[in-house]
């Protein structure tokens, strides 16, 4: 489910789906605006794959678990590494 496996598409798995929500915040936006550049993105590079809105918050949360995002304010934040590094 995280990685593509035999029963999920590679442009399906959580990992894939987490990419491409990440090309979508270039800047804050929220998760409703995130997931409607990532369907309109989906569609403009032929990943026909169906997602829905609950796998695609399943990608937010691996995100969010591997410390790729942060919610501020209700708007989507790409985390970077400088940020990462500092907590540890």
């Amino acid at each position: 489910m995280i990685t593509p496996t035999k029963g999920i598409a590679p442009d399906r798995c959580l990992l894939a789906v987490g990419a491409q929500a990440l090309l979508q915040l270039d800047e804050p936006r929220t998760v409703s605006q995130t997931w409607a550049r990532l369907k309109a993105w989906r569609r403009e590079h032929h990943h026909y794959s169906p997602v829905s809105f609950g796998w695609f918050v399943l990608s937010l949360d691996v995100l969010y678990g591997i410390g790729a995002v942060e919610l501020h304010d209700d708007l989507l934040v790409v985390r970077n590494a400088d940020a990462a590094s500092l907590e540890c």
